[in-house]
């Protein structure tokens, strides 16, 4: 109880905060957690996500639990190669030698854009332990699409092992589909864009067999008109005529 109190008082006299900061980044991108704290007598930093530590940096150096999160500078953090899956709430606990705590909170938000064929499946792997909701502005405008605990809005749509699927593709599905909390944070946005349908190889086949056909019987007509010319001339030749 003592020492809760003495924490609680230290976190007034020390201006101990827990301001939110949303950061934005592209898929497959890196992006900086910046601190933003004063880079004095920092004797260590936690970064962690729910209850999971994620960094933590002591004077000896950092033990990561992912290889594509380190620290930049003082107390910036970096996370290489995004995935759809780093997007959600962040903690920075930074602590100093005079005992001193200072607390951010980091959303990060993260941007993506598909291209879809008409007809063909779309599967978005944007249904995050923290999603909440999907949502898109296909129609014009948002629209929600899938909430946890209920079933998705559309007979074309499934939700299995955190990938929201569109089957059978339509010009219609296309738009920005983004992925809420349940304190209505953005964690993912995706813009799908329909994409261009190569031939098949069956209408490709078509196409050739019909060129084919034509030049098979161009071929044999003049092969036929030539037989015609030289039988005429031997009929001439026979006559006396030439």
């Amino acid at each position: 109880m003592f020492n809760s109190l003495l924490l609680l008082l230290l976190c007034f006299v020390s201006h101990c905060g827990n301001s939110a900061v949303l950061v934005t980044g592209e898929k497959g991108g890196n992006v900086t957690l910046p601190c933003e704290f004063e880079a004095r007598q920092i004797s260590v930093i936690v970064l962690s996500r729910g209850s999971k530590k994620i960094l933590v940096c002591g004077s000896e150096g950092c033990d990561s639990e992912n290889s594509r999160v380190f620290k930049e500078g003082a107390c910036d953090i970096v996370i290489k190669d995004l995935r759809l899956s780093d997007a959600g709430k962040y903690i920075l606990n930074v602590y100093h030698n005079n005992d001193q705590l200072e607390r951010q909170t980091k959303y990060l938000h993260i941007q993506d854009e598909i291209s879809v064929k008409t007809g063909d499946q779309l599967k978005l792997p944007v249904l995050l332990a923290s999603a909440d909701k999907v949502e898109t502005n296909s129609s014009g405008e948002w629209k929600e699409v899938w909430r946890r605990g209920h079933r998705v809005q559309s007979d074309r749509m499934t939700d299995t092992d955190g990938n929201l699927t569109i089957n059978e593709f339509m010009d219609s599905d296309a738009g920005t589909y983004r992925v809420l909390d349940s304190e209505e944070e953005v964690l993912i946005t995706v813009t799908v864009t329909v994409g261009e349908r190569k031939a098949s190889p069956h209408s490709a086949q078509k196409h050739w067999s019909w060129l084919e056909k034509f030049l098979f019987g161009y071929v044999i007509s003049i092969f036929c008109a030539y037989i015609v010319i030289v039988v005429i001339q031997f009929v001439l030749m026979a006559a006396g005529i030439i």
